[in-house]
């Protein structure tokens, strides 16, 4: 989400009616989450001076670690230097910390091709705008899921009860630090899920959704507290469960 939300700012930024506008002091504390979209909290070093230049040898565009050569357009300024500018530093300062680690492994491809693509500036800000789009369809549709066995049929369903949220097995990455809450996109998903999990006895759907739509499940190690609720459903694995204990 914060990626994505600062992918969609810089594209902004990169056709603003001021022209292509560059953040001169790009560092994570100039940004704030407001309602789910980032902000830039300070414009003071924002600036839509493009470098001037003769030749393209005057366009090295240089970081600590790398270096790009670019082009000196026919009106001597250094073309789209500004956007790469900007896009480069997310790449360093954000894309590199959150992109590897918070996706579904089967997505996780198309976030190392952004990655490595805005790392060699290989991609401008509209081809990582696509990119960024593109994994976010998926990730909402379910479509990254890949035609596996189903996973459902070994679990017993209970309609009308919860379970009660307590401390439990720790997940990553969990959505409470209590214990293992994580975004799916069907109850089949949280069935594969569980069933990867040692500690995994149980899960339910709640009613709770991310800000992309999805549910959020809870998984716990042990199905025997419940409490009723008529719009729940836990599924409980059938290795866990006896004729005795439901």
């Amino acid at each position: 989400q914060i990626c994505l939300s600062l992918v969609r700012l810089l594209f902004y930024l990169a056709h603003s009616p001021l022209g292509s506008i560059v953040l001169l002091d790009f560092q994570p504390r100039q940004f704030v989450m407001v309602d789910g979209n980032l902000k830039v909290t300070d414009l003071d070093d924002a600036s839509t001076e493009e470098l001037s230049c003769k030749e393209d040898n005057d366009c090295t565009l240089d970081f600590p670690t790398k270096s790009f050569p670019l082009k000196c357009s026919v009106v001597g300024k250094c073309e789209g230097i500004n956007e790469k500018k900007n896009l480069f530093n997310a790449y360093r300062y954000f894309f590199t910390y959150l992109l590897p680690h918070s996706a579904p492994l089967a997505l996780r491809p198309f976030l190392s091709d952004i990655l490595n693509a805005t790392g060699d500036l290989r991609y401008g800000i509209n081809e990582t705008l696509k990119a960024f789009e593109t994994v976010l369809h998926l990730y909402k549709s379910g479509l990254y899921l890949q035609k596996r066995p189903l996973h459902l049929k070994d679990y017993i369903s209970l309609k009308g009860f919860r379970m009660v949220e307590g401390e439990d097995y720790k997940c990553w990455p969990s959505y409470s630090h209590l214990g293992c809450l994580l975004s799916v996109h069907s109850a089949e998903e949280a069935a594969a899920i569980c069933n990867s999990q040692a500690q995994c006895q149980s899960f339910i759907v709640t009613q709770r959704r991310t800000w992309t739509g999805r549910p959020l499940a809870l998984f716990q190690s042990s199905p025997t507290d419940l409490i009723p609720d008529a719009n729940a459903m836990v599924y409980i694995k059938r290795s866990a469960s006896s004729g005795e204990r439901l």
